[in-house]
């Protein structure tokens, strides 16, 4: 039984690119109600250094109230570092907003902010939401900073639903270090005595701190293996689901072996045409007794999952090709019996105020005698990459099922093909009257690139060049 644990803590190790972490303390905490004002306390007790890090901040009463934290710890002698992201922040956060945190003495960088030298770097994202204080205590959660997440009574607007945690113990070491590893992507490294690398044991919970760059894929070899472990239950929350062909299988393989696989997600959501679009893969799923639920409040923003009673995951890692492979993204993955089986109470509760999705006569999934629900009010800002790749592979999927025919097709489905074709039918004839309406924009892409990559060259080179001339010691005379 050593041996086979020893194997599963390798495998799960490797897979996830993070080590099992003992000796710490997690606290489960639901939306913004419990999340925020943890914060705001943690903030108020810092002694040494503040880092947060968040894919968007508010330029509303919300992120005021941040703001207001965050300036008066700085002004009182704590270093206070805060992250954005550029496109995240689009319409969120005005420029006063930033100004008047640096002019505080609040530390602020921006992430990927639009670059000549680099045409498609817009693609990569900072999606991680955390927050970390003096190596002590360390928070991974799903909430962006606005009042969305607070709600608005006086607009009778609900709150968001969304989960995050609180940890302390050894792991908030992991997560203080997967903000220095951003904190350098955008300038100059931590200083050397900032890092914090050993902390004191907090209590007995064993956890993984994933911290995802684009292109590690770490959260989705994990979501596959556990999908493809987990033998009685595998219950996960999402926001803007869009699987992958790859881990659709691995969800209908775990439910025809009889693992109670359920799926929820937002009916309404801050993105009109999600809705539609997400019932597009609903039914590969529901015809392989995978069970799929929508909320039936204003918005569920959370990204959990939570398998067998025993292992549990929560943090900003949506399951799309965005977040797996795309972003920056930071997951806890805590590998105890109690914070499992609060995890699964959570998920009840929320299944209480949630509409089971069905097959009807026609194979169409429905979601039969669902209560009225308030759509989602949009309130300025919040664009985001994931939801576009959502998207995208939700239409991706549905054409490509029309031209291949590997599987039938519903009425939504039929609706994609049909606006798609048109739009192809459209541009074909303009593309065939007016050729230049394609060359021109080929040629600006082109010359772009082009430019980008001989200026990239010219740097690596003289990079090189002072490496070389720095290494050469002049020879003393005696």
């Amino acid at each position: 039984m050593t041996t086979v644990r020893q194997l599963a803590d390798q495998a799960f190790s490797r897979t996830a690119g993070a080590a099992l972490i003992e000796g710490n303390s997690v606290r489960l905490l639901k939306d913004a109600r419990e999340n925020y004002p943890a914060w705001i306390e943690a903030i108020g007790a810092a002694m040494h250094h503040v880092h947060f890090e968040n894919y968007i901040f508010y330029d509303d009463a919300t992120g005021a109230r941040f703001a207001d934290a965050l300036i008066a710890k700085a002004q009182a002698g704590v270093r206070v570092r805060l992250i954005y992201d550029w496109l995240g922040c689009i319409g969120s956060a005005s420029r006063g907003f930033w100004n008047r945190l640096r002019s505080g003495g609040v530390e602020v960088r921006c992430y990927n902010p639009p670059r000549l030298d680099s045409p498609l770097a817009w693609l990569s994202r900072d999606h991680r939401k955390m927050l970390a204080v003096d190596g002590a205590v360390g928070f991974i959660t799903g909430l962006c900073v606005g009042r969305r997440w607070e709600g608005m009574p006086e607009k009778n607007v609900e709150p968001w639903r969304d989960t995050g945690i609180e940890v302390r113990g050894p792991a908030v070491a992991e997560i203080e270090a997967s903000f220095a590893q951003t904190w350098a992507l955008t300038g100059t490294a931590l200083p050397r005595e900032d890092p914090v690398d050993k902390i004191a044991s907090g209590g007995n919970v064993a956890l993984r701190i994933v911290a995802t760059a684009p292109a590690t894929a770490g959260l989705f070899r994990l979501d596959q293996l556990i999908a493809a472990l987990a033998r009685q239950r595998l219950w996960l929350t999402d926001a803007y689901y869009a699987g992958t062909p790859a881990f659709v299988e691995g969800l209908r393989a775990a439910a025809k072996d009889g693992v109670d696989v359920r799926l929820l997600m937002p009916s309404a959501s801050d993105v009109l045409l999600v809705q539609p679009l997400s019932r597009t893969g609903y039914r590969p799923l529901l015809e392989a007794g995978v069970r799929v639920f929508e909320w039936n409040g204003t918005m569920l923003h959370a990204k959990t999952a939570v398998a067998d009673g025993r292992w549990a995951r929560v943090g900003s890692t949506n399951l799309n090709i965005a977040s797996w492979f795309g972003n920056c993204e930071l997951d806890a993955v805590i590998e105890d019996k109690q914070f499992a089986q609060q995890m699964e109470q959570m998920y009840l509760e929320d299944l209480a105020n949630a509409t089971e999705v069905v097959l009807d006569a026609r194979r169409k999934p429905r979601a039969p005698g669902r209560p009225p629900h308030r759509r989602v009010r949009s309130i300025r800002g919040g664009g985001s990459a994931g939801r576009a790749a959502a998207g995208a592979v939700r239409i991706g999927n549905a054409i490509g099922a029309v031209f291949t025919n590997r599987r039938s097709l519903g009425p939504i489905e039929a609706r994609i093909a049909l606006t798609t074709g048109v739009a192809l039918c459209a541009l074909a004839i303009v593309l065939a009257l007016f050729p230049q309406v394609l060359a021109y924009p080929l040629v600006v892409l082109a010359a772009w690139g082009g430019v980008a990559l001989v200026y990239r060259a010219y740097r690596l080179y003289r990079a090189r060049s002072k490496e070389i001339v720095a290494s050469v010691q002049p020879v003393s005379k005696t």
